[in-house]
């Protein structure tokens, strides 16, 4: 099996799943509870939320709320600090090329009477800074920025658009960095809040965080026992909440050596894919290593992606969390390609683990499958 579909999900860590097992003996009593098993399970609750705020550098400033992922993340804080916020203003903004869990969290809020602004990007699938700018004004009380895009890569300048932000004192700078973390190198200082799920860096599904400055408080979106600081009610996962913690610190060591060797892998399939004269690359050469996005343009995409299946090498097309109601990606139109090639794309994306075996792997097969496959 080659595996090259990471920007989906990632395997779990062994580590992870060794703590989480021993956590569940552990720790299994509600950490909600005042007894003596309750209070131990709390302690290893605060313990993995202190650890994983050590690991972005932020413990002094900013506080973190355990989610059941970034979907929820994107969603509480977008939907918690408009609600709660509304009296400043109710401009709300935003780009072309977010994931759908921020995409249609601003919708749902226009149908409330919420101002959303959509961004446009440039065609490196970057919002500008002047962009954001042009954008802003006094009654501007969010703005959510995607750090890594999970089609293709692209970067946004986190610290510029946060210079831009803050010139407004009433308005937060969200950024969904699910893509992001233990990919490239970023300053969470500069962010108001984040949000971020275990699973895309050796974690498991299910759980996630959303870290934010300890002054700000969005409205919560779940009523019940007032978990999580009053925020997210529910009784907290408190294996998951460990789990995440180990996966994050192995991924964030030696970040600087794994994003190095992503970079020479991205190098060396771009000269593969470019061999086979068939594709043109959607991903800019300034974004991030570990996702190439290329299209197609004598065969179809999804052909290929279920002939390569077959043979056990697994890619995507458009994000996995919308990719069986959009054929086309509106991260690509929104970059300005055209419809052929957003609705025709193939994305490969690395993991920690990965070859460049297992890119000759995919390169080879997909050549053979582009000779035996008629053409479109």
């Amino acid at each position: 099996m080659v595996y090259l579909d990471h920007a989906a999900t990632t395997p779990v860590y062994p580590e992870v799943l060794d703590i989480e097992k021993e956590a569940e003996l552990l720790y299994f009593a509600n950490a909600s509870s005042l007894h003596t098993a309750g209070r131990k399970s709390s302690r290893a609750l605060e313990d993995a939320r202190k650890r994983i705020l050590n690991c972005f550098g932020v413990a002094s400033t900013h506080t973190m709320v355990f989610t059941s992922g970034a979907t929820e993340s994107n969603n509480f804080f977008i939907k918690g600090i408009a609600l709660k916020y509304q009296n400043r203003g109710k401009k709300i903004i935003t780009t072309k090329v977010e994931h759908p869990s921020v995409t249609n969290a601003f919708r749902s809020l226009e149908a409330l009477g919420f101002e959303v602004v959509e961004l446009p990007v440039n065609d490196k699938g970057e919002l500008e800074p002047q962009t954001l700018e042009a954008a802003m004004d006094q009654h501007t009380i969010l703005v959510s920025v995607i750090g890594v895009n999970n089609e293709t890569g692209s970067i946004n300048d986190l610290k510029a658009l946060s210079a831009v932000v803050k010139k407004y004192p009433k308005a937060f700078f969200h950024s969904d960095l699910t893509q992001a973390i233990g990919k490239t190198k970023i300053d969470y200082s500069c962010l108001d809040a984040f949000s971020f799920s275990a699973h895309k860096f050796g974690g498991r599904k299910g759980v996630g965080g959303l870290v934010f400055k300890k002054q700000i408080a969005p409205s919560p979106l779940l009523s019940g026992g007032a978990q999580e600081f009053s925020l997210r009610s529910g009784t907290p996962n408190v294996p998951g909440a460990l789990g995440m913690a180990k996966a994050l610190e192995i991924s964030l060591q030696g970040v600087d050596g794994k994003i190095a060797k992503a970079h020479e892998l991205n190098e060396y399939l771009r000269k593969s894919l470019m061999d086979l004269g068939e594709g043109r690359f959607n991903s800019p050469e300034s974004g991030c290593p570990f996702i190439l996005n290329f299209s197609l343009q004598k065969h179809k995409a999804s052909v290929m992606i279920e002939a390569l299946s077959e043979q056990e090498i697994y890619v995507s097309s458009v994000s996995a969390c919308s990719s069986k109601s959009e054929p086309i990606s509106h991260v690509l139109e929104a970059m300005g390609k055209s419809k052929e090639d957003a609705g025709n794309s193939i994305r490969v994306s690395f993991g920690y683990e990965t070859t460049k075996e297992d890119l000759d792997a995919f390169v080879s097969t997909l050549s053979r499958l582009l000779k035996e496959v008629h053409p479109r």
